[in-house]
């Protein structure tokens, strides 16, 4: 008879049971009582989507989006969009090591502060910030009477706009990533004499850039697709502040091919940003 290997029986023993001849879960049928709920909210988050596809004018969809105002509209929304993380990148990065690093009193509130524009509904945000940064606000009327900056209704405002809304997604993505990093590495590097912001420039960014990465991108795409906050703060003046989603909103009560084809462009974009995160949402566990 042949002797037992204690190691394969422990590691048999955490693993749950003998690895050969293990039983796999079984397949089993799904109750109706939930089945037939599952089906039905599947079609209605698809529904939509499906009926904007069927809708769309195929014929004339090159036509639509090579239009001058489709094409001023969505330069300003990429240009707008990006300027908004490059701002949420260089503010949002710092405070999310802020929050992920650092104990002090009150953490947990400036935490919550930080998510609010996540759960706030946007033209609540832009009335916000045209009584902050308005001419005649509380931050805007120095702005305006000390350095002549005027920011509502002007590009810089759309960019405002959407780096208030999109920078909590960037906070929360590298705060959940920099929790999850190993700190002994940056503790390392502070033995060796590096300060605390070198250790962060060259051992934490360079562990933590995947997450910073995804943060990026759910940020350009939340300011992409921004309206409410956008409209109330910086007006919808074609060629200076209209961005794609204001362009859908003025052309559905006019023209609404335009509006299905631009519709189209902003669906295109949110499901390249879903393929680009892939790998940190749609996998299986």
């Amino acid at each position: 008879m042949t002797p037992i290997d204690k190691s394969d029986a422990a590691a048999d023993t955490l693993e749950g049971g003998p690895r050969r001849g293990r039983a796999r879960p079984a397949r089993r049928g799904v109750p109706l009582p939930l089945l037939l709920p599952a089906l039905l909210g599947l079609a209605f988050l698809l529904m939509p989507l499906v009926s904007l596809l069927v809708r769309a004018p195929w014929s004339t969809l090159p036509e639509q989006l090579t239009s001058t105002e489709v094409w001023q509209a969505l330069k300003l929304s990429l240009v707008c969009a990006t300027s908004a993380t490059a701002v949420s990148l260089v503010l949002g990065v710092p405070l999310a090591w802020l929050l992920a690093r650092t104990e002090f009193p009150g953490r947990g509130l400036v935490r919550a502060l930080v998510t609010l524009p996540l759960v706030l509904p946007p033209v609540v945000g832009g009335v916000a910030l045209l009584f902050a940064l308005g001419r005649n606000g509380v931050i805007g009327q120095w702005l305006d009477s000390w350095f002549g900056i005027t920011l509502p209704f002007t590009t810089t405002g759309v960019v405002v706009a959407e780096s208030f809304v999109a920078m909590p997604f960037l906070v929360i993505s590298v705060e959940g990533t920099l929790r999850a990093a190993d700190q002994r590495y940056e503790e390392a590097a502070t033995t060796l004499g590096a300060s605390r912001f070198t250790a962060f420039r060259r051992v934490t960014l360079p562990l933590i850039a995947p997450g910073v990465a995804a943060g990026a991108v759910l940020a350009w795409a939340r300011a992409l697709g921004e309206f409410g906050a956008t409209i109330t703060f910086a007006g919808n003046f074609p060629g200076t502040t209209q961005t794609m989603p204001l362009a859908v909103y003025l052309a559905l009560q006019n023209n609404p091919e335009a509006a299905v084809a631009l519709s189209l462009v902003l669906l295109a974009v949110s499901i390249a940003v879903l393929a680009g995160l892939r790998d940190r949402w749609m996998t299986a566990s």
